[in-house]
């Protein structure tokens, strides 16, 4: 079977990428944007800085900002009914995952509006049209979801997050700019970050990786553990390394899929909004050590690409072993909580588990997984 690889249209990549904005909508005759951005960046003047540019130009727009941070069913309902009411004919999704999410389940429903009906977009749902263009503005150095053929979006009365997988709600244009990611702070960093790792690791182990995927991830890893420190204390360097190895891993996993961390975060988010990234990087290095049978010689390269020297002559138990380390270490120094214990109730855990393995990134684990493996990994996490 042939391997499909699928990236967005054009990419902007660097400080002030910003300002390419008014030229791709004017050269694609856009005539009004629906600006999608979420409440805390509309407040601290982040949003402001893209209006700005669209002002500047004469560009008409409209904003909507009733996203959460786990955007949920009814944030797509709203948006669309605003969306019709707009006259808009494109999407600008200034965010995170949040609010590139909800503009592409927004912009998928506008155009197909036989799945009005959010639920039926989970999974890899048959849509015939292209959604809405989406001009995608990341502001977290994380989700790479400016490249990505996926989305997630909470489904609030089941307390449980829907995987959506469709090549039709790429984003036409990124514009990744460091400088839209400066005003994070440190905690929102280095969970954003662990969380583009965490999507390089996995996409490197997946069952599904190739070379092509294979060399997006293992860069992407190298970029991330040279650059996250930095990015944590805001150094132009950091950001800027943060802002391209993100996007890298993207390229990567949006095509080759991911792993159990990511089936494992995402009912925490949906049952008590744990930030995804947060929970991406307490998870990570526990699966990990349990993925490590069946990952051949992988995690030599991963230990390489996370600064580990030596690697050539460590033993297989000791490049495995070197690897998670540097996980942990990375995790630690950047103020990772080590555990789940302040998350996660016991009793939960049941539920938490056939989630888990429900999850549509569950199949992309490269060792085969049960409700009552799952379940030792969250025991063991409190």
């Amino acid at each position: 079977m042939a391997n499909r690889f699928i990236l967005n249209e054009t990419s902007y990549h660097g400080s002030g990428a910003i300002n390419a904005i008014a030229d791709e909508v004017q050269s694609r005759g856009f005539k009004k944007a629906f600006v999608c951005s979420d409440p805390d960046l509309v407040k601290f003047g982040v949003t402001k800085k893209v209006l700005d540019v669209l002002e500047g130009a004469g560009l008409a727009y409209e904003l909507y900002s009733d996203i959460k941070p786990n955007p949920t069913i009814e944030n797509v309902q709203n948006g669309v009914e605003s969306y019709k009411k707009s006259g808009a004919d494109y999407i600008v999704a200034i965010g995170g995952g949040s609010s590139m999410d909800t503009a592409k389940a927004i912009g998928i429903i506008i155009n197909n509006p036989d799945f009005a009906d959010v639920r039926s977009l989970e999974g890899v749902a048959p849509t015939k049209n292209k959604c809405v263009p989406i001009l995608a503005v990341p502001t977290t150095a994380g989700t790479a979801a400016e490249v990505t053929i996926n989305y997630v979006i909470t489904d609030a009365e089941k307390n449980r997050k829907m995987v959506c997988v469709d090549p039709k709600d790429i984003p036409v244009v990124a514009f990744v700019d460091p400088d839209m990611m400066s005003s994070m702070p440190k905690g929102l960093t280095a969970a954003t970050g662990m969380d583009a790792l965490t999507h390089a690791i996995e996409g490197y182990i997946t069952a599904g990786a190739w070379e092509l995927s294979d060399m997006f991830h293992i860069k992407a890893i190298e970029i991330i553990a040279k650059n996250l420190r930095g990015a944590v204390e805001n150094t132009p360097e950091g950001r800027e390394g943060m802002a391209l190895g993100q996007y890298i891993a993207g390229m990567g996993f949006s095509n080759v899929g991911l792993g159990i961390v990511h089936s494992m975060a995402h009912p925490l988010g949906a049952l008590y909004d744990t930030p995804h990234g947060i929970a991406n990087a307490i998870i990570l290095p526990t699966v990990m050590e349990y993925n490590a049978e069946a990952t051949g010689e992988k995690y030599r390269d991963i230990a390489k690409a996370m600064g580990v020297s030596g690697t050539e002559s460590m033993t297989q138990e000791e490049y495995r072993k070197a690897a998670v380390d540097a996980v942990k270490k990375l995790a630690e120094d950047v103020g990772i909580p080590k555990d789940l214990k302040d998350i996660v109730k016991p009793e939960d855990i049941p539920f938490l588990a056939q989630s888990a393995y429900d999850d549509a990134c569950r199949p992309g684990n490269p060792k085969e997984t049960s409700v009552e493996d799952i379940t030792k990994l969250y025991e063991s996490l409190i």
